[in-house]
């Protein structure tokens, strides 16, 4: 598929971002397109005198009218270039182990593949095509990555709202080879059985590996309370980190019913564990009602602010849980709070957790900054891939 003609012209001053190897370019800096470029077409980026900027997709469709494959205008965006693209994605992540067979291979703009999300599980890789550049190469996707990983099959996930600002269907998925009802993976010598065709996001949060390895590390002798807990990860975690009880919340039952199987599947003591079928925010409450009061606290909720105009709800809703929870806290307690929204600044979230802690006149430090684990690295250039993140609080 050879690169087209067409040209994206920007208005004069709004090539900034891309000097500033910023990865996209929005409608509002386009001036002009010239030539008949298809949804998804490889196209140069020039500034208003015509200095070559970068090769990019071309989306008429989105809010980010281009997303740039590269800067370098020797390049020529094929087969060879991405396959490149792939292999370097994929040799920076840590060597797959019997231990950690489970990661993030592929992490969209912050590894030069706009759009393209890859995770690895054991032996099964899912994809997210989320742009239209991404979605024009679909067919080279999965021989690539089973070719450079090993897998034995890929399984598509592109059922985020995203493809639809991109003018694209939502669209699931097998890619290649079959995949099974679950998947078993292994992380820091746990073993979980992973839903990867209808599971949330990929089938597993990836992204909270390190947060689960620090929360198994303040467990010990402690009860834990694991709120939004989806499959039982930091629960896992944290009884494998020698807890005396793991309390865990989630409105769902098909969760929950697989966490009590990575329970079993993992030898722990079923008496040890509570599963709750029930809505955080009420639950939080009941809690308190009881004098119920946990070592370590674990609020991981689904995101609140997809965009910017659910900001303020979303301000009201993690302010909520988080005064709940530290009403909850034991002296000495920690709490392990997070947001995946993206709309929502570290900054904004820190005011947040500390607006919340004046309202439940309680007295914490911040112990650390949290993200992403290592494999969801960020691009410097690029700021917004680092969507994940938290704060570990000490009463």
């Amino acid at each position: 598929m050879k690169q087209v003609s067409a040209r994206l012209v920007l208005k004069p001053g709004r090539d900034k971002s891309l000097r500033h190897r910023h990865p996209w370019v929005f409608s509002g800096a386009v001036e002009s397109v010239e030539g008949d470029p298809a949804i998804g077409d490889t196209i140069s980026i020039v500034a208003r005198d015509g200095a070559f900027l970068g090769w990019a997709a071309y989306c008429p469709d989105s809010q980010i009218r281009a997303r740039v494959w590269s800067f370098d205008a020797k390049d020529e965006v094929g087969e060879a270039f991405l396959r490149g693209r792939l292999a370097a994605a994929i040799a920076r992540r840590r060597p797959v182990t019997p231990e950690n067979d489970a990661m993030r291979l592929v992490h969209g703009e912050s590894d030069g593949l706009p759009g393209l999300v890859v995770d690895r599980y054991a032996g099964v890789a899912a994809v997210q095509l989320l742009s239209a550049g991404a979605e024009r190469w679909r067919a080279l996707w999965a021989p690539l990555i089973a070719e450079l990983t090993g897998v034995t099959a890929v399984y598509e996930r592109s059922d985020v709202e995203v493809r639809t600002l991109e003018g694209l269907a939502p669209r699931t998925g097998a890619l290649l080879g079959e995949v099974p009802a679950t998947v078993r993976i292994h992380e820091e010598g746990i073993a979980y059985d992973v839903d990867v065709a209808r599971g949330q996001k990929t089938g597993f949060y990836l992204d909270q590996r390190d947060n689960r390895a620090l929360a198994a590390s303040l467990a010990g002798g402690r009860d834990v309370l694991n709120a939004f807990c989806y499959t039982g990860g930091f629960s896992l975690a944290a009884l494998k980190g020698g807890a005396n009880h793991a309390t865990s919340l989630d409105t769902s039952e098909e969760a929950l019913a697989l966490a009590r199987a990575n329970l079993a599947i993992n030898g722990f003591d079923a008496t040890r564990a509570e599963w709750l079928a029930a809505d955080v925010f009420s639950q939080l409450r009941k809690f308190r009602d009881q004098n119920r009061k946990f070592g370590l606290v674990v609020l991981d909720p689904p995101k609140f602010a997809p965009t910017e105009k659910h900001v303020a709800n979303a301000a009201r809703a993690y302010k909520d849980i988080n005064l709940w929870a530290m009403k909850l806290l034991a002296p000495g307690g920690h709490l392990l709070t997070f947001s995946c929204s993206g709309a929502v600044s570290p900054d904004l979230f820190q005011k947040i957790v500390a607006g919340a802690a004046a309202d439940a006149r309680a007295d914490l430090q911040i112990r650390r900054h949290l993200g992403a684990s290592l494999d969801h690295s960020v691009s410097i250039h690029f700021p917004e891939g680092e969507y994940l993140k938290g704060l570990w609080l000490q009463a």
